[in-house]
């Protein structure tokens, strides 16, 4: 699903008014009254409510307007708070105070700081409360009046309403700098905001739905906002499929090179998840002396013991692993779980990457053995002639990028964006919610996963996933996002029977095969 930042929607609302000739009063009318539909098909029953509705003077609250209309036709006891005086209205809303004053509905207009209690009262007389004060156009903390009635909404222990986005919440970034409505359902208009999706603003807007505005369809599909939420049916279109007529060569080889001494899981959770994911045959190349681990718990991998150095990769390993590359056709390398931050691991990883020619998954510790090389950092990627798929978490890309942790966390989309440009990498920022980002600068916002994930090996496993879809024929750049669902999803279901709390890496191998019965 397209996803917009405040001003892509300021610039479709523009396009559908002056290039379609839609008045911008239609707009508004269609927004209300699928607001007001979407309350009545969630909350079963308006009739005899009552309800506050808490509007500002620009055209979120015209919307909010209508909405008060709607309700009042669906048998709601309504009353209208402005905070503004009606000379300050926006043009639109204006209109909708007079139509809605004309239908025998009083409005209350508050200006100043003492007139405050009138609004306490109205919100202490209801069951419903509707926030409709800011729109998408506002950044910053709210002022003026605005922070104080937040605060009288978020005091109130109402089921609350916000119409587009809950007040004092950026639209672009999910950034709240002061205080902003704590809203139990969010009815968003056409197609999600970008804050919407981003924490810290996603703590606030509760359940979320969206609202039809009337965009014409051709308009919406020509639309590029190069921001795309990932959601089941992408995924659907994009899995491989099977042929009844295939064998274990039509699904691909992986290399996973991951381990060593005390990370050997790293490894064994990387090759499981690959093997889970479909590919047809899964390499696993260790340093020699885990053996006797390996070879006790991996069953289906092709196993190649390689050159090590007190437990890790030394440079000598990269030659091997070269020639195995060749001697048996891989189509994917999976580098980094588990290979420490020994010095004859970063050896390895230098001496391997400027001579593989094939798609790469680089994760953990291979992002923080690269990380210290600064100038050589940038020529190891963009002297790459395969494709790079890079899984940092905000603590590892803050090693990569130079950034510190706040400064990626404030601005998850925008550095992710920046960095896979530069580099020409595919660039998954895990968190919440994970973020991939491709090197022409487009976004992927995954929509699945809960705190279940938060705990070692987990990222082992999504880098065995996604090297596993790319063996199989995915582009990366469809391999990377679909991974990223794929493992929110395998949380997701095994929330239900063991919590997020009781999950650990292996679990999440172990559903894998029942997250990708699903979707046969």
């Amino acid at each position: 699903m397209q996803v917009l930042t405040g001003t892509q929607m300021k610039e479709l609302d523009s396009q559908a008014i002056q290039n379609y000739g839609i008045p911008s009063l239609i707009l508004m009318e269609n927004a209300g009254r699928s607001i007001a539909e979407h309350l009545a098909n969630r909350l079963l029953e308006l009739e005899g409510r009552r309800v506050c509705l808490v509007c500002g003077k620009g055209n979120n609250g015209g919307d909010g307007l209508v909405v008060a209309r709607q309700l009042l036709r669906l048998g709601a006891e309504v009353s209208c708070v402005v905070l503004s005086t009606p000379e300050s209205l926006s043009a639109e809303t204006a209109t909708q105070a007079s139509i809605l004053a004309a239908s025998g509905t009083p409005l209350r207009y508050l200006s100043r700081s003492s007139e405050l209690p009138a609004l306490e009262v109205a919100l202490a007389n209801s069951e419903l409360v509707i926030d409709a004060l800011l729109g998408i156009g506002v950044s910053g903390a709210p002022r003026g009046l605005y922070q104080p009635a937040i605060e009288l909404i978020n005091a109130r222990d109402a089921f609350t309403v916000s119409v587009d986005l809950p007040s004092g919440l950026e639209a672009d970034s999910g950034q709240v700098s002061g205080v902003c409505v704590k809203a139990d359902l969010t009815v968003t208009l056409e197609l999600p905001k970008l804050g919407l999706l981003l924490y810290p603003g996603r703590g606030y807007v509760g359940e979320l739905l969206l609202g039809e505005v009337g965009y014409p369809a051709k308009l919406k599909a020509e639309y590029a906002s190069g921001l795309e939420q990932i959601e089941r049916g992408w995924v659907a279109e994009r899995l491989p499929r099977r042929r009844p007529d295939s064998h274990k060569g039509s699904y691909g080889h992986v290399l996973v090179l991951a381990g060593s001494r005390g990370l050997s899981g790293a490894a064994i959770l990387a090759a499981e998840a690959a093997e889970r994911s479909g590919a047809g045959l899964v390499y696993l190349g260790y340093p020699e002396s885990l053996g006797p681990v390996i070879e006790g718990r991996l069953i289906e991998a092709v196993k190649r013991a390689l050159p090590e150095s007190e437990g890790a990769f030394c440079a000598a390993a990269a030659e091997a692993a070269l020639a195995l590359i060749e001697a048996d056709d891989i189509d994917v390398v999976a580098l980094g779980p588990g290979l420490s931050r020994r010095p004859a691991a970063q050896a390895f990883v230098r001496q391997l990457l400027p001579q593989l020619d094939r798609p790469l998954v680089l994760d953990a510790d291979g992002l923080n053995l690269i990380s210290p090389l600064g100038a050589q950092q940038a020529s190891l990627l963009r002297a790459r002639r395969a494709p790079t798929v890079l899984t940092p978490h905000p603590g590892e890309f803050a090693r990569l990028s130079g950034l510190s942790v706040a400064q990626i966390e404030a601005d998850r989309v925008g550095r992710a964006r920046q960095f896979a440009k530069e580099y020409g990498v595919t660039l998954v920022l895990k968190g919440v919610p994970t973020v991939t980002a491709l090197p022409s600068g487009k976004i992927l916002i995954n929509s699945t996963g809960n705190s279940g994930l938060s705990s070692g090996g987990s990222g082992d496993v999504l880098t065995g996933l996604i090297a596993g879809l790319i063996a199989q024929g995915m582009a990366p750049e469809e391999a990377a996002p679909a991974g990223v669902y794929l493992h929110g999803a395998l949380a997701e279901r095994l929330k239900e029977r063991l919590g997020e709390r009781g999950m650990i890496a292996g679990d999440l191998v172990r559903t894998i095969p029942g997250v990708l019965k699903s979707f046969d």
